[in-house]
């Protein structure tokens, strides 16, 4: 593998960019042209079974689940064929020294590495993996999407439980489109209420 290539990307976007849609897009462009890649995500995300990346489209594919002590460089290492890529989902969920261990796969098993994932939570404070995939990723991307209630681009999650807006709790509260919306700076201080059916 060139030298110059390898590189830890962090795309990250609200909810509902197409991270996921994504992350499969660029897994399926890789195997076509027969360059296998690894696919992992969060052992924290269990909608869809754990080790599963799942998009809002219907499209799923296995994964190699990430727990707190997985170490994430040993796996790769030992595998004997290595990927052309390893390609994460749910990267706001990983650790700092999941970052570090990714940091190595690049820089000392030159295999180009691509975090997807939230940037900011529902208190709209940074995730641990995503505060040190901004420190640590040679290229930073943004996908973008637009506010639940206006035009405007989506740049924060807002979470509801029964129709109210909620902003302290947890960080990690897995759920889909019945607790979170995207949604825009002025929409997540001042949202309007959601109706079922929404």
């Amino acid at each position: 593998m060139n030298e110059d290539m390898a590189q830890l990307f962090f795309k990250y976007g609200a909810m509902n960019s197409g991270k996921t849609i994504e992350i499969l897009k660029v897994a399926h462009n890789y195997e076509e042209q027969n360059k296998p890649v690894v696919l992992m995500t969060s052992g924290i995300d269990t909608r869809d079974g754990v080790g599963v990346v799942s998009s809002r489209i219907g499209l799923k594919r296995e994964a190699i689940p990430i727990f707190e002590t997985t170490d994430v460089f040993e796996v790769i290492q030992q595998m004997e064929h290595p990927p052309y890529c390893v390609l994460i989902d749910e990267a706001q969920f990983l650790t700092k020294g999941h970052v570090l261990a990714f940091t190595r796969i690049v820089d000392e098993l030159n295999i180009p590495v691509m975090a997807f994932g939230l940037k900011n939570d529902f208190r709209n404070e940074l995730f641990e993996g995503s505060k040190y995939l901004l420190l640590y990723a040679d290229k930073i991307e943004e996908m973008k999407t637009i506010c639940w209630f206006c035009h405007k681009k989506a740049m924060m999650n807002l979470h509801y439980i029964d129709g109210t807006p909620v902003y302290e709790g947890d960080q990690v509260q897995i759920g889909g489109n019945e607790a979170y919306y995207p949604v825009c700076r002025k929409h997540y201080f001042h949202p309007l209420m959601i109706t079922e059916g929404d």
